[in-house]
């Protein structure tokens, strides 16, 4: 019997090229300069391809995902914060009282938490999904954080959670995160899949001290050293080998954004993706299946380095720059009307020939 992962990653097609070049010709014929609303245009182009269809549908209802999980890393002294903050955090979101939550309100996104990985029992409330796979993953600085069942439990998970947001009616998903730690497997995970030096792509997360940032790439390059992976080598080839490395250095919850994403492409609907977590959640999931990025929208640029490496190497563009280091969705969630306006050009502005406007003579 096919797993749901291979039946996801069998499901996925490319972004189709056809509505792609109709939506830039009508680009091209609507009532304003050529090129002239920039990224929004490549944006537009990019929702016919994932659509199928030009002009393409509004990108709403959207719903924020926001994935939980913890860190064995944590016992490293790589952030600030205790570790029961992530229980605690997720308690906020269930009751509204998170950034999320009021960009989510601004936006008219749903919100649904899920528990992969909290090291803690969480009591039931609402918009609150159990789907834990382990309390927390181990340490990725004394050997690979998760088993190859458990990083694949919790990419069933996103998809599974991907697949009924988009039944239930949503046409956009957002990314969303909550982990203590996380960054520090963040920048492992982005050392690994694009190649690039610890001390390029590691940040000081939630905020450290010099030394603290210090211990912190180190860390990571003792992650990568006990799990095998070279801090400046190739990038990992094929499914069987991305997984590996997705449960070597990663966690429950940048398993659980990859299947979103995956879950997202087999649908074909766009993901807006968040910060640092979700970049290194995307690099996997792209590796795993190198057409789902094609699905993808980087909702911004978080103050993270990692975040930056992590969107080239996507060859993906953001679309705000606020200097956001939050994570929960908040940057995806702000993005979000600037997708749908993008699209909404497509529908209701007028073409040179409809208006009666003169076009510029060639």
């Amino acid at each position: 019997m096919t797993s749901p992962l291979g039946e996801t990653i069998g499901a996925i097609r490319p972004v189709e090229p056809g509505p792609m070049a109709e939506a830039r010709a009508h680009q091209d014929r609507l009532t304003k300069p050529s090129g002239s609303l920039g990224v929004l245009e490549d944006v537009a182009v990019r929702l016919a391809g994932i659509a199928g269809t030009c002009p393409p549908p509004l990108p709403a209802p959207a719903a924020l995902a926001i994935f939980a999980a913890d860190h064995g890393v944590h016992a490293q002294g790589v952030s600030p914060w205790p570790q029961e903050v992530t229980a605690q955090m997720v308690a906020n979101f269930t009751a509204g009282g998170a950034v999320a939550n009021a960009f989510a309100a601004e936006v008219g996104a749903s919100v649904t938490v899920v528990d992969v990985g909290v090291a803690a029992d969480l009591p039931p409330a609402p918009r609150l999904l159990a789907r834990k796979v382990a309390y927390g993953t181990a340490d990725l600085s004394q050997g690979p954080a998760m088993t190859e069942e458990q990083a694949t439990a919790a990419l069933t998970a996103g998809i599974e959670v991907a697949r009924d947001l988009v039944e239930a009616g949503a046409r956009c998903l957002v990314t969303g995160d909550m982990g203590i730690a996380n960054t520090t497997a963040s920048a492992a995970l982005i050392c690994a899949f694009t190649g690039r030096p610890a001390a390029e792509v590691t940040g000081r997360g939630t905020g450290v001290d010099d030394a603290t940032y210090e211990h912190k790439i180190e860390i990571v390059r003792r992650g990568l050293r006990v799990n095998g992976i070279a801090e400046a080598g190739a990038a990992p080839e094929g499914p069987g080998e991305a997984l590996r490395v997705l449960a070597a250095v990663g966690g429950l919850e940048h398993a659980a954004i990859a299947g979103f994403v995956l879950g997202a492409a087999a649908a074909r609907v766009p993901v807006i993706l968040d910060g640092v977590i979700a970049g290194a959640a995307a690099l996997a999931a792209g590796a795993l299946a190198p057409d789902a990025v094609g699905y993808c929208l980087a909702g911004h640029r978080s103050a993270e380095p990692g975040h930056a490496v992590a969107l080239a190497h996507l060859g993906l563009d953001p679309l705000v720059d606020l200097r956001l280091r939050l994570g929960e969705g908040t940057g995806g969630l702000l993005a979000h009307p600037l997708v749908s306006a993008a699209a909404r050009v497509m529908h209701e502005v007028a073409t040179f020939d409809s208006a009666g406007v003169a076009d510029k003579g060639e």
